[in-house]
């Protein structure tokens, strides 16, 4: 599975807003558990709400919190 983390540069890459799946790999954790850190209001990177229940993740957050790990 490691093989299937994308890279800090191809990251980088991305558009400026992916799926809560896209960020999930790209976390190392599943999809589910990212959902419940966004449920749970413990997201570790920000969101776009898009209206009940749907979010896309702002890149470069991601960016950011990989970049200080």
């Amino acid at each position: 599975m490691a093989s299937d983390v994308p890279t800090l540069d191809e990251i980088r890459s991305w558009p400026a807003t992916i799926s809560v799946s896209q960020a999930a790999t790209a976390l190392g954790i599943s999809k589910s558990h990212l959902h419940e850190l966004i449920n749970a209001g413990r997201a570790p990177v920000k969101l776009v709400p898009l209206g009940g229940r749907r979010h896309r993740v702002i890149t470069l957050s991601l960016v950011r919190l990989l970049e200080d790990t």
